[in-house]
């Protein structure tokens, strides 16, 4: 499926409204190099759209997955967040699932095996499913992690269920979004679990993107945004349940849900029915809730445009923290180039070298910070403040400052 959806990506309706639109805009993820800078840069249509039948929140535009993840410069183990969050998350899971030699744990878009390490290191078998060929190469070579390379669905779960892998524990953290076939993608987790294995997925919580004005969230890898009321009517639809939901601060925050087959039971806990009840009761179900989402994003372009012009006329020089996705989309969407930013400093040895989509700004190494001295730094991956700001300590003590853009523009 490429191209300009015709319908809803989970319920197949017809009727989708216009929440936020971005404009023509370069993949977030697809860095330039230097001899690509002469290049024009191909770009595509960004605009969120509201399903008044099953309330999923989407982009109408499809790119080929092969062209977003067949070479991916996400390296997930480069954030020490994010390991950290997934050693966490595995030393929970573990005992409560009784988790041990005998059993198996897969992961779709398992990235660099930065999840799959915690289990292996515990004597729990893994495997990875993971697209991008680039990355999974990583996560055999350096942690050992069996590895398919394969995009994974019903047709992926099915081979593998073949060769005889079934999991008693399936992960898909931050890619449900990304998938464009969705309820192919639940099919696949139902055909793989055991009858009595359970999937835990995480996805940027809606209600987050929009109550606090997270609109960087949004590009073309991000096909859809979601409630657990889209989730749950996803899920149901493909014979799963929610049997658990909560609320985690990653990712600016992220809904975490673990679903098994319906079988099991097809009554909901009070700590599902609850948080169903209180998206209801906050509007998210209507599509009155949408409405000023572009007036908030708006809002926060001329606050932040304004201080950086303020600042570069002041005399003060500016840079920027973190080559992200979500920073692609704030600086293409708000036009901060080269005009305000001096350059960008990223920790992935992957991008150092290459150049920002659209913006075309270099990105160097964050020791860049403390050589060059800019007297500001906008910091794109605001996701990920605290760890950022905790490694740029001494960049701060000598009077470096950051910006921190959402959800309100403010300088630390």
């Amino acid at each position: 499926m490429i191209g300009r959806i015709q319908g809803c990506r989970s319920c197949g309706a017809e009727e989708l409204l216009p929440v936020l639109d971005l404009g023509q805009t370069p993949l977030a993820n697809r860095l330039l190099t230097a001899n690509q800078l002469d290049q024009d840069e191909p770009t595509f249509p960004l605009e969120l759209v509201f399903c008044a039948e099953c309330t999923l929140v989407q982009i109408t535009e499809t790119v080929s997955p092969e062209v977003l993840f067949g070479d991916y410069v996400y390296f997930s183990s480069f954030s020490d967040t994010m390991v950290a969050h997934a050693k966490q998350l595995a030393t929970t899971l573990i005992p409560s699932l009784n988790l041990g030699p005998n059993s198996l744990v897969v992961e779709a878009a398992s990235n660099d095996g930065y999840l799959l390490q915690h289990y292996q290191a515990r004597g729990i078998p893994v495997l990875g499913v993971e697209p991008a060929a680039n990355v999974a190469q990583v996560a055999v070579e350096k942690r050992g992690i069996r590895t398919e390379v394969a995009f994974f669905g019903e047709s992926t779960a099915k081979r593998l269920v073949d060769k005889g892998f079934r999991a008693d524990l399936f992960h898909a953290h931050n890619v449900l979004a990304h998938v464009a076939d969705l309820n192919d993608f639940v099919r696949g987790i139902r055909t793989i679990l055991t009858d009595t294995g359970v999937a835990v997925i995480e996805v940027p919580y809606l209600r987050n993107l929009i109550d606090h004005c997270e609109f960087d969230t949004i590009y073309h890898e991000h096909l859809c945004y979601f409630s657990l009321t889209a989730l749950d009517s996803l899920f149901r639809r493909n014979g799963l349940y929610i049997r658990h939901t909560e609320v985690v601060d990653i990712h600016g925050g992220s809904l975490r849900v673990t679903i098994g087959r319906m079988q099991q039971s097809e009554t909901a806990n009070e700590v599902v029915t609850k948080h169903l009840g209180l998206e209801q009761h906050a509007g998210l179900l209507r599509y009155d809730y949408y409405k000023q989402f572009g007036f908030e994003v708006a809002r926060l372009k001329r606050t932040l445009i304004g201080l950086l012009n303020d600042l570069k006329a002041s005399g003060k020089s500016i840079a920027a923290y973190g080559a992200s996705a979500k920073g692609s989309t704030l600086l293409n969407f708000f036009g901060i180039g080269r005009d305000l930013l001096d350059f960008v400093v990223d920790r992935s040895t992957v991008k150092q070298g290459n150049f920002t989509p659209g913006t075309r700004l270099p990105i160097l190494a964050p020791e860049a910070l403390s050589q060059r001295k800019p007297s500001y730094v906008l910091l794109l991956t605001w996701n990920f403040a605290d760890e950022i700001l905790k490694q740029q300590s001494q960049f701060r003590e000598t009077g470096g400052r950051f910006i921190i853009p959402i959800p309100d523009v403010r300088i630390v």
